[in-house]
């Protein structure tokens, strides 16, 4: 789901919700002008949409009785006043969440700016409001960026603001123009903020014009002009929410994993504490000899890593595997990373060349990756021949049922279906548990020493 947030009416997602539902992505609204409570977490989001509005992104709001302090300037103009912004902190928490979890975020106007806020940058007042029909430049770094890469060098938009900001240490400048030197960025490699509405279409024009007719009064034809502007703008304004929506589309399923574990991972090692004695005796079963290289993948906060560094000893390799960077960052809390190497990595795309280890543990992975074959055969590709593949969780199938809902007959770990994947993917089944307190299934990659022993 695609979280988009709204601070007035007129300020809608126009051509960013077109591109979006042409990709059938589902999106949900969160209306603040009608009162929508901002959500609290990124929990089931795979991108975040922020809306401009006529507050201001520097402002907090008044205590309770207090009146907005006069004089202050807000982002169009015409606005309900700076402290008149009650929704500032939720979106600014929502947005950080956003960014930890490395959740897709596209800003716009006020939305660039609070961006920018949550990622330890400033918004100010501008020198004076900047509205109508101007001209941005692209950045050098723009050629090269997953939206904007086709923006010709200069580009005629729509301004409509008044302030403006001062962008993170790390952010990456894409478009500039003499006046306000922001107007679009990126931070980090998924998060991006436009200063200008690119989203417009010749409805939003309209809206905003009649929603703040004395800031439109102060650019001459502009509502004259809008139709030739657009035809020529429209182009490439398409071409980078198409390209947003398929970025989206392409890491969903990773977002929505990230999303979810990155909340959750401050408090993951003391919830499962007790299970870290099954992890041991479960790494035990693979077989390992010293001097091996092994891979804990979906390791999370690191359980398995100190029994695979007993096995393979002082001299193997032993390298654990997460998508969520916040479980890493756990791991090393818990001292971890001082029994092996932390990667925030694809388990399903992993940068090893082909027979790189000779094991791969994975604990509550194979059922939550998108498309368990696949990963089955990426592992083996990782795997010499005659490696082991454990697959462990510490409650078994039936147990988790009655926590989560009925077994699934389509369930990868069911035995009826593992065993033919893992044949499938180029290993041999040798061994299949699923009792009461534990789920295990232990395979060898085919071609090896112990490949072809009947299962057990």
């Amino acid at each position: 789901m695609i979280q988009v947030v709204e601070h007035v009416p007129q300020e809608r997602p126009y051509a960013i919700g077109a591109e979006l539902a042409a990709a059938g992505l589902p999106v949900r609204v969160c209306r603040v002008w009608a009162g929508d409570a901002v959500p609290r977490t990124t929990d089931g989001m795979v991108a975040l949409v922020v809306m401009g509005g006529p507050m201001s992104a520097y402002a907090e709001p008044p205590a309770r009785g207090e009146p907005s302090a006069p004089g202050e300037p807000p982002a169009h103009g015409l606005s309900p006043g700076p402290g008149h912004f009650p929704s500032r902190a939720d979106e600014l928490a929502l947005l950080r969440a956003a960014l930890e979890a490395e959740v897709p975020v596209l800003g716009v106007c006020l939305g660039a700016q609070l961006l920018a806020v949550a990622a330890g940058g400033v918004a100010r007042p501008g020198s004076g409001p900047q509205i109508g029909w101007g001209e941005v430049a692209m950045t050098e770094a723009a050629r090269d960026d997953p939206l904007f890469a086709a923006v010709p060098d200069r580009l005629r938009v729509l301004h409509w603001h008044g302030d403006t900001m001062d962008l993170p240490p790390g952010a990456t400048l894409l478009a500039s123009c003499d006046r306000y030197p922001v107007q679009a960025f990126r931070i980090g490699g998924s998060a991006w903020g436009v200063q200008f509405h690119l989203e417009v279409d010749g409805t939003a024009v309209e809206a905003f014009a009649g929603a703040f007719p004395e800031e439109a009064a102060t650019a001459p034809g502009l509502l004259e002009s809008a139709p030739a502007e657009l035809a020529a703008l429209a182009r490439h304004r398409d071409d980078v929410f198409e390209r947003f929506a398929a970025f989206v589309a392409g890491r969903a399923e990773r977002t929505a994993t990230r999303a979810f574990f990155t909340r959750r991972a401050a408090a993951w090692e003391e919830r499962f504490a007790d299970d870290n004695p099954r992890y041991a005796a479960a790494v035990r079963r693979m077989g390992l000899r010293p001097g091996q290289r092994v891979l804990d993948l979906g390791c999370g906060t690191g359980r398995a890593l100190p029994a695979l560094r007993a096995e393979v000893g002082a001299g193997g390799v032993v390298a654990g595997v997460d998508l969520t960077p916040a479980m890493l960052t756990a791991a090393v809390r818990e001292g971890r990373d001082r029994d092996g190497g932390l990667l925030a990595a694809d388990a399903c795309r992993l940068p090893l060349p082909s027979g790189a280890v000779h094991g791969v543990f994975s604990a509550g992975l194979l059922d939550h990756v998108p498309d368990p074959a696949a990963a089955l055969r990426e592992w083996a590709r990782v795997t010499a021949p005659g490696g082991v593949l454990l697959l462990f969780h510490p409650s078994g199938r039936a147990e988790r049922a009655a926590r989560h809902g009925p077994l699934d007959p389509a369930d990868p770990l069911a035995e009826e279906n593992l065993r033919p994947a893992l044949r499938a993917a180029g290993w041999d089944p040798l061994r299949y548990e699923d009792a009461r307190h534990h789920f295990l299934a232990r395979a060898v990659r085919a071609g090896g020493r112990d490949s072809g022993r009947r299962p057990d």
